[in-house]
C-alpha cells in the first residue's frame, strides 16, 4: 500500500507474534458463547487452539479451530480470560482472515459488492426519512477551525439507515455543550467490507484513510457510535497504523461510555418523567457499553429498568449472522421473557439491532425503541422512528407510496428505491412476525 504502511505485513506480524505468546491453554474458549451453538459443545480447548494457533502461522489448522474461528462473533468475554497477554478476539479474527488468503479477486470483487451495497443503501434510506436540513446534519462535516473540536462524532455508514439515531446523538452533545466534528458515510470508511472477505490490502487503505482525517482535526478523543467501527478501527487498524505512521494521537470510544462520563450533566436535563417499564436488548462485545446505558436508564425519573437475564453474545444481533438459527432463538426468547415481564419498551442499543427487531413491535406487546429514544423522551427531545414506521408495512409497494414525496424531492431513481428497500427494509426477518394472541 503505497503511502499507506503495509497493513496487511502488520497484521501477518500480529499473527505470528500472537501464535508465539499463545499457550493453548484454552481458557479464551472456556467463556466463549459462540462454541456451543457451533456444535463445538465437549471439544478439547487445546486441540481448538492447537488448530488456531496453526492457521496464524499459514497452515491449514483442524476443523474445529476453523470453525471457532469462523463463527467468532466479537462477544468479548475471551478478552479477560487471558493471562499470557494475548488478545483471543483479534487472533480469531487474523485467523479468519489467514483462512482466506488465496481468496484472490473473488474477494476483492466481494468487497467491491459490499462496498457499493452500502454506498447505496446510505445514500436512499436517509433521504426517505429526512429532510435536507437534517440530512446535512448528519452528514460528514470535517473541522476547519483552528482551535480543536472536544470530540469526533464517528457516525460510521450504517447508523444512517436510522438517522433518527444519528440526530438524537448530535441532539444529546449539543444540549452537553460539546464541540464536535462529524465524521461518517463511505467517504470516512473504516475498511470492514473488504477486510471480512479477505481483501485486506484495500481494507486497510480506507481504514488508514480515515484515521489520517480524523488526526488532521487536532481533536484529543474519537466517539463511535457502531461497534463494528470500534473493533475494526480502534482494535485492529489503529494499533498497526501506530506502528508504522506514528501515533495518531487520539482515542476512541463508545458513545454510550461518552455519555455516562458527563451523566451528572445529563440528570439535570432529564425533566420529563419517563413511566415505562424498561428491558434492555444488548451485545456485551463493547466493554462497558452495556454497563454505561444501565447506568443513563436508571438516572431517568420513574423508569423501571427490568433485567431479562438472557444470555449475551456478540457485539450486534448482524456479528452473529454465522449461525442464523442461534440468532432466531436468542431473539425468539428475548421478545417472549420480555412479554412475560410485562415490560412497556424493549430498548435497544445498537443500530443494526433495531434494524433487525424494531418491526417486531407491530405483534408483540410492547415498543421497540433505541436507548437513545428514552434520553430524548427524558429531555423533551423527539426524532421520529421513521425507519419503523415504515418497516413495519413489510410491503415494498407500500413503502415507496409512503415515502413518494421524498423520493420526489431528491429525484431519486425508483427502481433502485425499490431495490433498496426490498434489501433493506422487506428482506428475511431474523424472526418470522407474528400475530398477537
Amino acid at each position: 500500500m503505497d503511502g499507506d504502511g503495509n497493513f496487511e505485513g502488520g497484521l501477518q506480524s500480529k499473527a505470528l507474534s500472537i501464535a508465539d505468546a499463545c499457550t493453548r491453554c484454552g481458557k479464551c474458549f472456556e467463556v466463549c458463547p459462540m462454541a456451543a451453538p457451533a456444535g463445538l459443545e465437549g471439544a478439547d480447548p487445546e486441540h481448538v487452539l492447537t488448530g488456531v494457533v496453526d492457521i496464524l502461522r499459514m497452515g491449514d489448522g483442524n476443523a474445529e479451530g476453523r470453525r471457532w474461528a469462523e463463527v467468532c462473533s466479537h462477544s468479548g468475554f475471551c478478552l479477560d480470560a487471558c493471562d499470557y497477554g494475548v488478545d483471543p478476539r483479534l487472533m480469531l479474527l487474523l485467523a479468519r482472515l489467514s483462512l482466506k488468503r488465496d481468496a484472490g479477486e473473488s474477494a476483492r470483487e466481494q468487497g467491491r459488492t459490499n462496498f457499493q451495497d452500502m454506498v447505496r443503501a446510505t445514500k436512499i434510506l436517509p433521504r426517505l426519512q429526512l429532510t435536507a436540513e437534517d440530512l446535512a446534519r448528519v452528514s460528514t462535516q470535517r473541522w476547519t477551525e483552528e482551535t480543536p473540536p472536544d470530540l469526533i462524532f464517528y457516525t460510521g455508514c450504517n447508523v444512517l439507515r436510522t438517522p433518527h439515531i444519528a440526530l438524537l446523538c448530535l441532539d444529546i452533545l449539543d444540549a452537553l455543550e460539546l464541540s464536535y466534528a462529524v465524521y461518517g458515510g463511505p467517504s470516512n470508511y473504516c475498511g470492514i467490507l473488504q477486510l471480512r472477505p479477505g481483501d485486506t490490502a484495500n481494507g486497510g487503505r480506507q481504514a488508514y484513510a480515515t484515521i489520517k482525517r480524523f488526526a488532521e482535526t487536532g481533536a484529543s478523543e474519537v466517539v463511535s457510535w457502531c461497534p463494528t467501527c470500534m473493533v475494526q478501527m480502534g482494535e485492529t487498524a489503529l494499533p498497526v497504523y501506530e506502528e508504522q505512521e506514528g501515533a495518531a494521537d487520539f482515542d476512541m470510544s463508545m458513545m454510550a461510555v461518552i455519555l455516562e462520563r458527563h451523566l451528572d450533566r445529563l440528570r439535570e436535563m432529564f425533566v420529563h418523567p419517563v413511566k415505562k417499564r424498561v428491558a434492555l436488548h444488548e451485545h456485551p462485545g463493547s466493554p462497558g457499553v452495556t454497563e454505561a446505558v444501565r447506568a443513563i436508564l436508571s438516572a431517568i425519573p420513574e423508569l423501571e429498568f427490568v433485567d431479562l437475564e438472557q444470555p449475551r453474545a456478540g457485539y450486534m444481533c448482524n456479528s452473529l449472522s454465522a449461525l442464523p438459527e442461534f440468532r432466531k432463538d436468542l431473539h425468539e426468547k428475548q421478545l417472549e421473557a420480555a412479554t412475560e415481564a410485562g415490560i412497556d419498551t424493549l430498548a435497544g442499543v445498537y443500530h443494526a439491532c433495531h434494524r433487525d427487531i424494531c418491526s417486531h413491535e407491530r405483534d408483540w406487546p410492547f415498543e421497540v425503541v433505541n436507548f437513545l429514544e428514552l434520553i430524548g423522551e427524558a429531555m423533551g427531545v423527539e426524532r421520529p422512528d421513521v425507519f419503523k414506521r415504515l418497516k413495519m408495512l413489510q410491503n415494498v409497494d407500500g413503502i415507496v407510496d409512503q415515502t413518494k414525496q421524498m423520493i420526489e424531492h431528491y429525484d431519486l431513481d425508483i427502481n433502485e428505491v425499490r431495490d433498496v428497500i426490498a434489501k433493506n427494509m422487506v428482506g428475511e426477518q431474523s424472526l418470522p412476525l407474528k400475530g398477537r394472541e
